[in-house]
């Protein structure tokens, strides 16, 4: 049998090691799903009920992975609806590659039913590469180089196929290129910074009371920002996207840092004079040390991210953990352990608020108590996900991370909806492991409510079926009623706050 285009094209991904695509198929890109059912099994496809949702899954899953995401639409609103969830994706530096349908290359140019101009719509979210294929020859190219960018950038891309292109039998370049080895066609390059700058950061750390901040670049290198942090007698808050990269027994770390975030956090930042950046694009400045209070460090592996947020002194470019390791020799123990014990006793002092807030009365109950109780009894190895909203308070506040979980939520972009999805690819990326969604009822009713069908359609396929959704059912768009309070004083347009009940068991005939 010939191969066609979109054979090769599955064959191609598997050698890069994709192993799910998520998606919704159409007959724009049904020469990309009958390739699939060909290659019996070697790419799962997994069937979300929406567009968006699978590209929220496809972020998320190279969140949780650490490998590339890849989501498949057909064209017009097929490929349109995935444009939230890689933006998703491009915010939070996540590796994602869209695959997408669109009309057979003699009819472009005419008005036909659901024609977009698809590379104008995704140049901006997947503006690293998208290209449309013209012929076969260009097919391997394609692949190779939207993944390789992908990986390498950490960064959404996107490749257009029309329809007949993907049935067309499929033929190699003229000159060969970007051949696999054994399946690996990217290895991350090993980045430290130079001993120069390695050695400045060391003179301004070991001189001064350190503060430290990491996020989701500090989410692989767990012991090495523990070492660190003991060696400077520092305190560390963390950006949500970093929640589970400490753990939260640790008695110097604060929590969270911003607008959901703690009194430790907000106390340490204006009181410390220097300041560590890790792995974080943190968005907040007002939230760190006001401008010539402290001075600044930062590593991260992206030379764009420095001094976005605050003028750092030194910016150390590389990966984060070779960085810390390189750096911890460098730095000397602390002989006053006055700042990391005033920042230990403000810590214990606000864990027993939250306690005694969680435990204020409230009918039928109150949120922060969910969050709060939910700590203790967590499974091991959990992964938690979260949605926007008041739920992201709780999230961010009440609930303690233990080492050997992990947890995210949409976070540059802050979407609502993404809980679920999250949730669902988390499954795929560890299927051994419990996965917990909290959400709220606005996201549950405006999208993840239908994703439950998905977990439906497919939890027996994880080794570990457990998959929890805990709602927080208010009947209220909470957080933007909590804004229009601060904006104008009312208590809330009621008009735009109130949604319906989410579980009106009480309703059901019995």
């Amino acid at each position: 049998m010939t191969q066609t285009v979109s054979d090769f094209i599955v064959q191609r991904l598997h050698q890069w090691s994709v192993r799910h695509i998520f998606g919704y198929p159409g007959d724009g890109i049904n020469g990309g799903f009958g390739a699939l059912q060909r290659a019996d099994g070697k790419i799962g496809f997994v069937q979300a009920r929406h567009e968006e949702m699978a590209a929220f899954m496809a972020s998320a899953y190279a969140k949780f992975s650490s490998q590339l995401g890849v989501c498949i639409a057909t064209s017009g609103p097929g490929a349109s609806h995935l444009v939230t969830g890689l933006y998703d994706a491009l915010l939070d530096h996540q590796p994602v590659l869209a695959i997408v349908g669109q009309q057979a290359r003699n009819a472009l140019g005419g008005n036909y039913q659901q024609e977009l101009d698809l590379v104008s719509m995704f140049k901006d979210v997947a503006g690293a590469y998208v290209l449309q294929a013209s012929s076969p020859a260009q097919v391997r190219h394609l692949i190779d180089r939207s993944v390789r960018i992908a990986m390498a950038r950490r960064t959404p891309t996107a490749i257009i196929l029309p329809n007949d292109v993907q049935e067309e039998p499929y033929s190699d370049p003229p000159r060969a290129h970007g051949t696999l080895h054994s399946g690996i066609g990217y290895s991350a390059p090993n980045i430290t910074p130079r001993d120069t700058d390695l050695d400045r950061a060391a003179g301004i750390l070991n001189a001064g009371k350190v503060a430290m901040l990491v996020g989701a670049g500090a989410l692989h290198a767990t012991d090495e920002v523990i070492a660190v942090a003991d060696r400077l007698s520092a305190g560390c808050a963390k950006a949500l996207l970093g929640k589970a990269a400490l753990p939260d027994d640790l008695p110097w770390v604060t929590g969270s840092i911003g607008l959901l975030g703690t009194e430790p956090s907000y106390k340490m930042m204006m009181e410390c004079d220097t300041l560590v950046m890790i792995g974080s694009g943190f968005p907040y400045s007002e939230f760190l040390p006001k401008e010539g209070a402290a001075r600044g460090v930062q590593i991260d592996i992206d030379a764009s991210m420095m001094s976005i947020r605050f003028p750092m002194e030194v910016g150390l470019i590389g990966d984060t953990a070779e960085t810390l390791r390189a750096l911890l020799p460098r730095l000397k123990p602390k002989s006053d352990a006055s700042w990391r014990k005033g920042i230990e006793d403000s810590v214990a002092t606000w864990w027993k608020t939250l306690d005694d807030r969680a435990h204020q009365p409230a009918a039928p109950v109150n949120p922060q108590l969910v969050a709060w109780e939910w700590s203790p009894r967590l499974p091991e190895r959990a992964i938690i996900t979260s949605d926007s909203g008041s739920c992201a308070n709780w999230f961010a506040r009440d609930l303690k991370m233990r080492s050997g979980m992990t947890a995210s939520l949409s976070g540059g972009l802050a979407s609502m909806g993404a809980a679920v999805p999250y949730a669902l690819a988390a499954k795929y990326a560890h299927p051994d492991r419990p996965v917990i969604a909290l959400v709220g009822d606005g996201a549950m009713q405006m999208n993840n409510m239908a994703e439950l069908i998905t977990a439906a359609k497919y939890w027996r396929d994880w080794r570990d079926p457990r998959f929890i959704v805990c709602v927080f059912n208010n009947e209220d768009l909470n957080q933007v009623t909590w804004e229009q309070r601060i904006i104008n004083g009312d208590p809330k347009f009621e008009a735009s706050q109130r949604i319906p009940e989410t579980c009106p068991i009480h309703a059901l005939p019995s």
